[in-house]
């Protein structure tokens, strides 16, 4: 039987590498999936105010804003004058809803997965910063979480598995600039 031999690790049948490779890729396939779905569900929730987090009327299509409530409501700790004043601005609005749409439609198809990353992670940090320190941990939240998790996709190609990364990578708009990955 052949065996593979990774460095600082027990020796294995190819066999279980194998396995556990394609288990990896199968977890990593459904954390972006779920992860897409958060993104997108908060962003639709808030286009339409269907009642979960946005009611109706705070809805962004009936004139509400986005950001408004989170950031004049919820914003405290060093950087919350800041946050009180992007809040309800209309290009905080469009900022948010773009990040939330396109990182949720790049993570449920699997492509632009280094974009998503970046963008989402800088999203989810400044909403990790709009409320330090956290109320039930003296700095780690979910936004930190997701932040990694994020990263952790982008490397580990979870695209690639129930997603369309492997058409993605082969276009020749992202041959040429890798960075769309």
């Amino acid at each position: 039987m052949t065996t593979i031999t990774h460095r600082n690790a027990h020796t294995l049948p190819a066999t279980a590498t194998v396995g556990r490779a394609a288990a990896t890729r199968w977890v990593f396939a459904g954390l972006r999936l779920a992860l897409g779905w958060v993104f997108l569900w908060a962003f639709v929730d808030k286009l339409f105010g269907l009642g979960y987090a946005t009611p109706s009327k705070g809805a962004w299509v009936n004139g509400g804003h986005p950001t408004l409530g989170f950031l004049k409501n919820s914003a405290k700790g060093p950087f919350a004058d800041f946050y009180h004043s992007i809040a309800g601005t209309a290009w905080a609005d469009t900022m948010f809803m773009a990040a939330l749409a396109g990182v949720g439609v790049a993570l449920m198809l699997g492509i632009g997965m280094r974009i998503a990353a970046i963008s989402g992670s800088a999203l989810l940090v400044m909403m990790w910063t709009a409320v330090l320190p956290p109320a039930t941990n003296p700095f780690m939240d979910d936004h930190l979480i997701y932040a990694g998790l994020l990263v952790a996709l982008a490397l580990t190609s979870a695209g690639n598995t129930l997603g369309l990364g492997t058409w993605w990578a082969k276009l020749p708009l992202v041959h040429r600039l890798p960075w769309l990955r």
